[in-house]
């Protein structure tokens, strides 16, 4: 793919985009004309950066330096104006669930300073559905993988969907986690601000590649009575957005390479870019509660 090309399908502009919520707490994009642009924000009482996809271990031309990337990221994040209030990593942590892998991911993310979620990717999964991932990262409060929490005002939801995937090649929530929602939902009010995190895509995105959730129908049904739901996903290692109703789907990019738009190539292989326009592609989201109706969503890239 010509790299033009990539850097047009992905949106980027070099100076990040900003999603600003209007009255109905849905995010709508917009570009930002500074650099700083979220210095000059004015009441910032609650916010949080997802990052995604950073695929320690991965040693292949595409980037050769991910531990590199992920450090730049940390640093970035430590140096925001306004320290969020965590940090969510949405997956693919490791590239081949190997104990090193995990420890060097330990050891770096440690140095944020703030808490830190995270949920599995495929990559976290390998050889034992997990296992590994969740001995290094010992989450709480998961059932059926499922977390939930609320904070701010907000429901947040994070979601495990990858545990199936070397078997069926797409994303599986599985009916038991599905059920243990339904159950934590149908406690909240429907006008509840809902964020929902997972690793593939809940929707259908590109299936051919595997960038899709095979039961995601049943989920999109719990999720259709509330008045404001972001979903906030990696996989892909791009930003791409995707509305249905009053539901946002925002995927991210990596911090370890881009893979190729949806149907460019045979498969979604990893881009190799020069330094410059590779670290253009790379970063990580912000994501700012202004209110509970004024939320804004600034991508930051590591160029």
């Amino acid at each position: 793919m010509e790299r033009r090309k990539f850097l047009e399908h992905v949106g980027w502009t070099g100076l990040g985009i900003v999603w600003a919520v209007g009255g109905n707490g849905l995010l709508t994009a917009c570009q930002v004309e500074q650099p700083d642009a979220q210095k000059s924000s004015t009441a910032l009482p609650f916010s949080f950066v997802q990052i995604s996809d950073t695929h320690i271990g991965f040693k292949k031309p595409a980037n050769e330096h991910v531990t590199d990337t992920l450090q730049k990221t940390i640093n970035a994040i430590n140096a925001l104006s306004t320290p969020p209030a965590f940090v969510i990593h949405t997956g693919d942590i490791s590239h081949l669930s190997k104990p090193e892998e995990f420890d060097l991911a330990k050891q770096l993310l440690s140095q944020l300073k703030v808490p830190l979620f995270t949920l599995p990717g495929e990559h976290d999964t390998i050889g034992d559905r997990g296992k590994a991932y969740e001995s290094a990262f010992n989450r709480k409060d998961v059932k059926e993988g499922l977390q939930v929490w609320d904070q701010a005002g907000i429901h947040f939801v994070s979601l495990t969907n990858v545990l199936d995937f070397g078997a069926t090649g797409t994303g599986k929530l599985g009916q038991a986690q599905l059920d243990l929602l339904s159950k934590d939902l149908a406690t909240q009010k429907k006008d509840t601000p809902l964020v929902v995190f997972s690793h593939i895509p809940l929707y259908d995105l590109y299936p051919k590649w595997g960038w899709a959730t095979a039961d995601s129908a049943s989920l999109l049904s719990l999720l259709s009575r509330f008045t404001s739901v972001t979903v906030l996903t990696g996989h892909i290692h791009q930003v791409i957005e995707h509305s249905e109703g009053n539901i946002r789907f925002h995927t991210a990019a990596a911090t370890a390479y881009p893979l190729p738009a949806p149907g460019h190539g045979d498969q979604p292989a990893p881009v190799k870019l020069n330094e410059n326009n590779l670290l253009a592609v790379l970063g990580f989201r912000t994501v700012e509660v202004i209110s509970l109706k004024d939320t804004r969503v600034d991508q930051h890239t590591l160029g």
